[in-house]
């Protein structure tokens, strides 16, 4: 069962220490399994062997992966008969699993690349921080824009995402919703090789983010005035304009976004969110960074409430 005070000490743990070593992320394995699956599939030959190998690495690794922190999650249960104990054991054990300095530390670089007016060095730390699109001609304005998205998004996949999977199925929740999220990361691209290695990965991905992307856009909304943002203009920009991205969840979150800073999100060929709204700047990214922060913290929160109401019915 999910430990009371866990999310709370897992994002303490997060902002205090940030991420772990490479070589003790569970994440980073998770990677390199995947890319070593990835190699050895060779993948664009067959599109129906493609796309066994694809379920075979998503059921086979979401199956191995619940096996070993459901035993993790046991024995942080039975460390000691003091809460504050378990919470803190349990906490360490969710910290891997969720990410928010690291987002909040990768939009501040990019502002502060915009903010010397050096797009060059912002286009690189986009691209190399937040982005997988290319962002070698992208306009001042547009790099902004692209940060504040993937701030939005990330908030999501990398927060809001775990925690709820959590605060549902304890750790083997949230790391499974972790390798699902990853493996969509590295293989979840229209490419002649991955389009179907990758397509298990993406559409589970996109159901399991079904409902924290959807919670994600009402927390922005709801955290908009204790930055100083716009409640009203994140649900008017969400109510119109939610569908316009290919993606079943990520105009969500973005939408919520674009309307609660009152600006213009462009994407080249793809979307437009809260047309009317203007241009964002440096300091809208700041403002974005604030946002995503506050809201994080009141999903901690309902996490928070949520494993305590769950506990005491259990009781």
């Amino acid at each position: 069962m999910p430990q009371s005070g866990a999310a709370l000490t897992a994002l303490l743990f997060d902002v205090v220490l940030g991420e772990p070593p490479t070589w003790l992320h569970p994440t980073a394995a998770m990677g390199c399994a995947i890319g070593a699956v990835r190699t050895r599939a060779d993948g664009g030959r067959s599109p129906s062997r493609d796309l066994m190998i694809g379920l075979a690495l998503v059921g086979g690794g979401g199956a191995l992966i619940a096996m070993l922190t459901r035993r993790a999650s046991r024995l942080a249960d039975g460390v000691s008969h003091r809460s504050w104990i378990r919470a803190l054991v349990a906490g360490a054990g969710l910290k891997p699993a969720l990410s928010l300095r690291a987002l909040l530390h990768a939009g501040r670089v990019v502002e502060d690349a915009l903010r010397q007016g050096d797009i060059v060095r912002a286009r690189r730390l986009l691209a190399w921080h937040l982005v997988s699109r290319d962002t070698s001609r992208l306009a001042p304005h547009e790099v902004a824009g692209a940060a504040i998205e993937s701030l939005a998004e990330n908030l999501g996949d990398g927060l809001v995402a775990p925690l709820l999977a959590y605060a549902f199925a304890d750790l083997p929740g949230a790391y499974v919703h972790r390798f699902v999220n990853t493996a969509d990361a590295m293989l979840g691209y229209h490419t002649p090789e991955l389009e179907w290695l990758g397509k298990p990965g993406a559409r589970l991905d996109d159901v399991l983010n079904l409902l924290p992307a959807r919670l994600t856009a009402g927390l922005l909304a709801g955290a908009a005035p204790l930055v100083g943002a716009s409640t009203a203009g994140a649900l008017r920009v969400l109510h119109h304009d939610r569908a316009r991205t290919a993606s079943p969840n990520a105009g969500w979150p973005m939408a919520a976004a674009a309307g609660a800073l009152g600006v213009r999100l462009d994407k080249r060929g793809a979307y437009t969110l809260n047309a009317q709204g203007r241009r964002p700047t440096p300091a809208d990214l700041a403002r974005a960074r604030r946002l995503v922060a506050a809201a994080a913290a009141s999903a901690v929160v309902l996490t928070e409430i949520a494993v305590a109401d769950a506990t005491t019915w259990a009781a």
